[in-house]
């Protein structure tokens, strides 16, 4: 399964869906690539005004926020598997 996340320098957003992506890999391991569309010209076109965006196996996932339990149950469906470990929030 691979993860791309869509970001540019000093994106308080994009820090935050960084953070997030990398607690559920911390949990269950996937490749991830982090590309800043400064880099990228034809992703600036796409995402400028929708950054963070995450990109699971080429699928638009999320945009500007990224819900940490809809990720982790995208990422095992994806992979087929079973919870690895449970955080907090998905107790409540």
């Amino acid at each position: 399964m691979k993860v791309d996340i869509y970001s540019k320098p000093s994106c308080s957003l994009c820090d935050e869906a960084i953070d997030v992506v990398e607690r559920v890999r911390a949990r269950i391991p996937f490749e991830l690539r982090i590309i800043s569309i400064l880099e990228d010209p034809a992703a600036m076109m796409a995402w400028r005004y929708d950054i963070p965006v995450v990109v699971i196996d080429g699928e638009l996932a999320f945009k500007h926020r990224v819900d940490e339990g809809a990720l982790e149950a995208r990422i095992q469906n994806g992979q087929g598997g079973t919870r690895v470990a449970q955080n907090h929030a998905q107790d409540e």
